[in-house]
């Protein structure tokens, strides 16, 4: 099955047949269209949405399935590669059911990538760490691994008094080019004491953007008008729609 995949691809970037957007891609233009593939793999999981999960899988193979052509065509490694390497990396992280040591079951997924990241040429504490991620998981990922090696607050109280530091370095920036610096400050200081709660922030943001165009939507649908309303109507109208949420005892 995936044979046929890999064969229409193939087709696809024929120097001489093939088509001729495909042909003209690299491996920069297409990784927003795989990011963009995983983004929407993650909504279809969290709408529970089966059939539309089969398809968004089914595209974000098709990007697995494009890199590695490219890569086949300028001779760096093919798809069976892609394959083999995370079938070795698999058994590797879980020798306590692919090895000979049981280790009492216990479960070294990190440590293991530790040592991983330690094999290689001068590892740094937050090397590895995409900057292709979404900024505010990306945040969370470095945070992390700064802590694994002590750089790290011992209580929320810490990045929950720095945010107040921000906000009020944001209301001190004198430039835009210094309130975009102290925002970026804030954010990363946001996230942090999420992470402290015990809170994932960028699922948290997510679950917040969708109440939030929810109730929008809301809006819209209570008032055909809402948009030439003034905002303090706006304002009365969201009161309400927030209102019709909560559970009635």
């Amino acid at each position: 099955m995936v044979e046929r995949l890999v064969a229409i691809m193939a087709r696809l970037r024929d120097p001489v047949s093939g088509c001729e957007w495909d042909r003209a891609q690299t491996f920069a233009s297409i990784a927003p269209y795989t990011i963009e593939e995983a983004y929407e793999v993650a909504d279809a999981c969290e709408r529970g949405d089966m059939a539309e999960l089969r398809d968004e899988l089914g595209d974000l193979l098709l990007q697995v399935v494009f890199h590695s052509r490219m890569a086949e065509e300028a001779g760096h490694f093919t798809l069976a590669d892609v394959v083999t390497s995370i079938s070795d990396k698999m058994e590797r992280r879980h020798p306590h059911i692919f090895g000979d040591a049981i280790e009492g079951g216990k479960h070294r997924w990190e440590q293991i990538k530790a040592e991983e990241r330690a094999a290689k040429a001068a590892p740094g504490a937050l090397d590895g760490v995409a900057i292709g991620l979404p900024a505010l998981l990306r945040a969370e990922k470095l945070q992390k691994r700064a802590a694994r090696v002590g750089f790290d607050w011992p209580d929320e109280s810490g990045p929950r008094a720095k945010i107040d530091e921000e906000l009020a370095e944001v209301a001190g920036a004198a430039t835009q080019a210094e309130r975009e610096e102290e925002v970026g400050d804030l954010l990363f200081a946001v996230a942090n004491w999420a992470s402290k709660l015990g809170v994932d922030p960028e699922a948290a943001l997510r679950a917040g953007n969708a109440k939030f165009e929810r109730r929008f939507k809301a809006m819209e649908a209570a008032d055909p008008g809402f948009a030439t309303r003034d905002l303090e109507a706006q304002e009365r109208l969201w009161v309400a729609v927030k209102a019709g949420e909560r559970p009635t005892a």
